[in-house]
């Protein structure tokens, strides 16, 4: 009976937090709202992503990952902060143009966003599942089509690592 309920109670739990994941808007580089419900029936990758961090360069095979898998309904989220070193000073339109223009980013990007301590938002609180807080730029968060975080990635996990993509494709 304590297994069943645990069970029970587990999945109350899951089927809150995603329907908190879906309920949540974040706003994009250019102010407008960006509805997390938009990304019901995708698996997404979060990311935290930096403009001037020794990891930047992922932001070139982020793209191509997300071109690889788009039409089988994965997402890449780019979610800009500038909490570790200070490494990306520039505003949110600064922040679109560098990304597309130097690596091609055609995935969404979300305003500036704090992604640790006290001001971060509830999508990151909701990543980090009580967990530690995110270590550093480019932290990866896999979430799967019925919105569970099912995978989190350390800065040097690349994005067409092995080990990443076989989490990805065994979801989709």
């Amino acid at each position: 009976m304590k297994n069943f309920l645990f069970t029970v109670l587990s999945l109350f739990l899951f089927q809150a937090q995603a329907g908190d994941l879906y309920s949540l808007n974040m706003k994009k580089t250019d102010g407008s709202e960006f509805p997390l419900k938009s990304l019901k029936g995708k698996a997404v990758l979060f990311v935290n992503v930096a403009t001037r961090c020794g990891y930047t360069g992922q932001l070139d095979d982020l793209e191509k990952l997300f071109q690889k898998y788009k039409e089988k309904d994965f997402m890449v989220v780019g979610i800009p902060s500038n909490d570790f070193g200070g490494q990306t000073p520039e505003g949110d339109k600064e922040v679109a143009k560098f990304c597309r223009l130097k690596y091609g980013v055609s995935f969404p990007l979300t305003a500036k966003t704090p992604v640790k301590d006290e001001g971060k938002p509830e999508l990151i609180k909701i990543l980090l599942n009580g967990g530690e807080n995110i270590k550093w730029n480019f932290e990866k968060f896999l979430v799967n089509k019925e919105g569970q975080v099912i995978g989190r990635f350390e800065s040097g996990v690349t994005p067409l690592s092995k080990e990443l993509t076989e989490k990805i494709e065994s979801i989709l």
